[in-house]
């Protein structure tokens, strides 16, 4: 009742004549495929994510300004918090950020965004202290009334 465990010609089993070697190398085929699927869910799903301060913009009349570069916005919500960009941001430090954030100086174009509730004092101190940081080119945003 003698059972072999070796198995095989000289005994052992654990030689390997005549077969390969193990593979060591990485195959890059499945990590580059997984890669351009994320590339392509990143390139559908950024432009989504970019979404500004939400505001109730007073409407106007005026015409959109056809802006080929992004300009610097500095928003006002209705319950008086101020931001840059997305960033909230306290009142009193608006000049220095954006003396940090301007690329062409002072000549930068700048846009304040004010909410339509939001107090109209604080609106105009945050003009006040762009203007006085010595930025010239502020503007408003407002939206569009709807045509009747």
């Amino acid at each position: 009742m003698g059972m072999s465990v070796g198995g095989g010609k000289g005994g052992g089993g654990r030689r390997r004549r005549g077969r390969k070697a193990v593979m060591s190398e990485i195959n890059v085929t499945p990590f580059v495929d997984v890669m351009l699927v994320l590339l392509i869910i990143f390139m559908v799903a950024a432009p989504m994510m970019t979404v500004g301060v939400p505001l109730d913009l007073p409407k106007t009349s005026a015409k959109a300004l056809n802006a080929e570069t992004q300009p610097i916005t500095v928003s006002v919500k209705a319950d008086g918090a101020v931001f840059l960009q997305e960033t909230e941001i306290p009142a009193e430090e608006i000049a220095a950020k954006l003396e940090a954030v301007a690329t062409t100086g002072y000549t930068e174009r700048i846009f304040v965004r004010g909410d339509g509730a939001a107090p109209y004092g604080v609106i105009a101190d945050v003009m006040s202290r762009i203007q006085q940081a010595g930025f010239t080119n502020i503007g408003l945003v407002t939206e569009q009334k709807p045509d009747n």
